[in-house]
């Protein structure tokens, strides 16, 4: 038995051992195409990489372990590669020469005009997507560009690959790899997107997946590359500000299909099959891939019929696999030429047909013709990729080859997938063989990256799992790491269904060292943390201690990003921690000191209820108020005793919303630190003493000197309740003023004391207050200067500032003059808002007669002499 006789050994290095199963064959070097160098022997999966701040070193057996770069070991910037070795990877990214004898290169017909404006914007600077449907021929349009275009950019011509990206992280990594030279290294994602900026390249990327944001991305990053995007019409565009240029791809005419129909087949076309290539042409709408397959198959009419003048003198059926037929193959119809791929799959070798079989089963992707031979167990079998491709069955796709466009749902149909499980078993038992063995490069299993994944998506869950644990150290150690983590992920879910429970936390170790050299620091702990639980299942020490020194970097990590990026806090504005307002020094007692806020604190908020009970009368001006005519008024909170102005508009409860919005800019109280509680926030943004700027409709009331905010922690509290009790006494005065402003007419006993004329007497405001808080400071209303209201007193006061311990007047709750003493008032009576201190310092309580079932009663507290 021989089944791997076939196998080449320029894709292994030498195993290092005389048991080595291809040791015979494997004594070559990597191919000639690739450009790399032979790796050493020994053990050459266990592999050390940088990757971004952490060094990696991939151990096959108990796991990869990671740390980060010891001081002194930091790589440089890399150096780009000079021409020669840009020759080398624009090689290596080519499809491999295949065994057999050459193909014939297919003409490039009727793209002139495309080319020259390809070049053209190319040149300037320009990204350009080539759109045509598969087999329009946009890898042959490629190849002519990358040509013309060799010297135009600094760092020449990069091809790659899209099949399969969607996103642009993977493809500015190989553009990375190929421009600087940096071995087994990965750089982060700051600095790979530092480098690539200064990549100037003309990139040719062909079998695009992605547009919209994701190519935005991919443009942006790499400001001085321009790209050549090859991709479908059903591939999602660029988005408007990309700004790249559109190609579109079309049929060849109909002379044009006809010379290519003549270049595959070697001869002139007879009339007949001129008329068959016109049809066909009508029917594909001049795809060139369709003519490719329509010149296979009358080269394959050709040999069947005879055609040539050397083969009448050969005995038929000697050096063929079936007997000669003695009728002639007529052409083919034009459903055959449309959908080939069954005819053609019939008239070649069994080898070849195997071989659409393996590839069927592993949903398009054939694996390298040195793998042909074992899957097949034909040792000739390699060459039957050139004969399927010379067909145009197969199609290149950057380093490999798949089945063409429609022609897998075409074998599909026949048959050609009925074995698809089998198949897809047997290849994976067989890439699990060939990705373990040390004398397979990294590289080399990263170039079949794409037949291994299919193989491990169809294989069972056991095929599966070993594939998985062998491909993945492969996958990491060439920088594959999209496909290294599809492996992984593959891999935990095969194990977990097998039972395996040691592998299963080896793919989930895998998978939180991968997320933590992306920086993925959630994602690599809840995949350590697991790791480590299966580990410590199976009281793998080794593996646990592993598991937990790549969990110390992650946390290592997350203290790094909280301290970068601490939490947020709920804070003031920077305004308004410094106050709204703040008050002049002393001033002279006949001067006035008036506050000016930045803006104004709600002038629209005024209803009606509030204007009546705010006096019109002209501002009069706040001054220090004499000890002789000192007015009744409050106790002080501390020992120096405040009068505040009356604000503009009643005070309500305010939100920390509405504490947020305000904006001052005047400052009251010069504060070095931010406001830490809520109470220091009101404090700051509603001042003991606002002074509203004077409106140009309504007049202000007085302002009063305002004494600066005490700190201990019960004034702020005090600031809280007095703004409470401001509007209830404005509420109150209203309501009073609404009822008492009738005189000869008794409201009735079931509704409220409504006046029906109105007044122009000044509300009596009473201050509410409790028995176990001290008194605060009301607003004080500044009296009329035309005369007095109605039931005050004789002597109004005059705001201002009143010493300590003066002895108090009490309020006069008798009525007026015209009113006998046992009748009930119905005029407003005065009642002074503010008590007075007395030498006692006792308050007693003074009521004012009720008015009406609707009147509303309230008390003033004064002392007693």
């Amino acid at each position: 038995m021989d089944r791997t006789q076939g196998q080449t050994g320029r894709d292994e290095q030498a195993a290092g051992g005389p048991g080595t199963p291809s040791s015979a064959s494997a004594s070559a070097a990597a191919p000639a195409s690739s450009g790399q160098a032979p790796a050493p022997s020994g053990p050459a999966r266990v592999v050390t990489l940088t990757a971004g701040d952490f060094s990696l070193t991939v151990n096959p057996v108990d796991g990869s372990e990671i740390e980060p770069l010891r001081p002194g070991t930091e790589r440089g910037r890399p150096a780009k590669r000079d021409a020669a070795g840009r020759a080398a990877c624009d090689a290596a990214a080519r499809p491999p020469v295949l065994p057999g004898p050459p193909i014939s290169a297919r003409p490039l017909l009727a793209r002139g005009e495309e080319l020259e404006r390809l070049v053209r914007l190319l040149g300037r600077g320009r990204s350009v997507r080539l759109t045509g449907p598969s087999g329009s021929g946009r890898s042959a349009l490629l190849d002519a560009v990358a040509a013309r275009c060799a010297g135009l950019a600094p760092d020449g011509v990069v091809r790659l690959s899209g099949y399969g990206h969607q996103q642009p992280g993977e493809l500015l990594h190989a553009l990375y790899a190929t421009v600087y030279d940096a071995p087994r290294e990965r750089p982060g994602r700051d600095e790979l997107l530092a480098r690539v900026r200064d990549i100037g390249a003309v990139v040719l990327l062909d079998d695009v997946e992605m547009g919209g944001a994701a190519l935005d991305e991919l443009l942006r990053a790499t400001p001085e590359c321009a790209y050549l995007l090859a991709a479908t019409p059903d591939t999602k565009a660029p988005s408007d500000d990309s700004h790249v240029e559109e190609v579109f791809l079309t049929g060849l005419g109909k002379d044009d299909c006809a010379a290519l129909l003549e270049a595959g087949l070697g001869r002139p076309l007879t009339d007949e099959e001129t008329a068959w290539a016109g049809d066909l042409r009508f029917a594909s709408e001049g795809l060139p891939l369709r003519f490719v397959q329509a010149a296979a198959m009358l080269r394959q009419r050709d040999e069947l019929n005879h055609g040539d003048e050397d083969d009448d003198d050969e005995e038929p059926g000697v050096f063929e696999e079936r007997p000669r037929d003695s009728a002639a193959v007529p052409l083919p119809t034009l459903a055959e030429g449309a959908a080939p791929a069954e005819l053609l799959a019939s008239r070649v070798s069994e080898s070849a047909r195997a071989a659409l079989r393996i590839a069927c089963a592993l949903g398009g992707e054939l694996p390298h013709h040195a793998h042909l031979p074992a899957l097949v167990g034909d040792t000739h079998a390699d060459t039957a990729v050139a004969e399927l491709l010379d067909c145009g069955l197969l199609t290149p796709v950057g380093t490999r080859y798949r089945l063409a466009a429609g022609v897998a749902r075409q074998l599909e149909d026949v048959g050609y997938g009925d074995t698809a499980s089998e198949e897809a078993r047997t290849a994976a038992r067989h890439y699990a063989w060939w990705t373990g063995h040390a004398s397979v490069v990294p590289e080399r299993v990263g170039r079949e990256a794409d037949a291994v994944l299919a193989a491990l998506a169809g294989a069972d869950v056991v095929a599966a799992a070993v594939l998985a644990r062998t491909a993945a150290p492969a996958f990491a150690a060439s920088l594959h790491w999209e496909a290294w983590e599809r492996v992984l992920r593959s891999g935990a879910e095969a194990a977990r269904k097998a039972g395996e429970v040691a592998e299963q936390a080896y793919f989930h170790h895998e998978l939180g060292v991968l997320a933590l050299c992306e920086g993925r620091v959630d994602r690599a702990r809840a995949e350590l943390e697991t790791s480590i639980g299966l580990r410590g299942a199976l009281a793998d020490k080794r593996g646990t201690v592993a598991g937990r020194r790549a969990l110390a970097l992650v946390v290592d990590r997350e203290v790094a990003g909280a301290a970068a990026s601490p939490p947020l806090r709920l804070e003031a504005p920077a305004a308004a921690s410094e106050a709204a307002t703040v008050a002049t020094p002393a001033a002279p007692a006949t001067a006035g000191t008036h506050v000016t806020p930045a803006t104004r604190v709600m002038p629209a908020a005024r209803t009606d209820a509030t204007a009546k009970a705010v006096p019109a009368a002209k501002p009069a001006p706040a001054v220090r108020s004499a000890p002789a005519a000192a007015p009744r008024v409050a106790p002080a909170v501390s020992k120096a005793a405040v009068t505040p102005a009356a604000p503009e508009v009643p005070a309500v409860p305010v939100s920390s919303d509405a504490v947020t919005r305000m904006t001052p800019v005047v400052p009251v109280t010069q504060r070095s630190e931010p406001p830490t509680t809520l109470s220091e926030v009101f404090e700051n943004a509603f001042p003991l003493s606002p002074q509203p700027a004077p409106p140009a409709a309504a007049p202000a009331a007085p302002a009063l000197v305002p004494a600066r905010p005490s700190r201990d922690p019960g004034r702020r509290r005090r600031v809280l309740l007095a703004a409470a009790g401001a509007l209830t006494v404005v509420t109150l005065g209203t309501v009073v003023s609404l009822a008492m402003s009738s005189p000869d007419t008794e409201p009735p006993a079931d509704g409220p004391a409504v006046s029906s004329t109105p007044t122009s007497a000044a509300p009596t405001t009473v201050q509410q207050n409790s028995g176990n808080d001290p008194a605060e400071e009301p607003p004080v209303t500044a009296p009329s200067d035309g005369g007095t209201t109605p039931g005050a007193s004789a002597a109004a006061p005059s705001p201002g500032r009143t010493p300590g311990r003066t002895p108090s007047r009490r309020p006069s709750s008798t009525p007026s003059n015209s009113q006998q003493p046992g009748t009930p008032s119905t005029a407003p009576t005065t009642t002074d808002p503010t008590p007075s201190p007395s030498a006692t310092g006792e308050a007693t309580p003074t009521a004012t007669a009720p008015t009406g079932p609707g009147t509303a009663t309230a008390t003033s507290p004064t002392t007693a002499p």
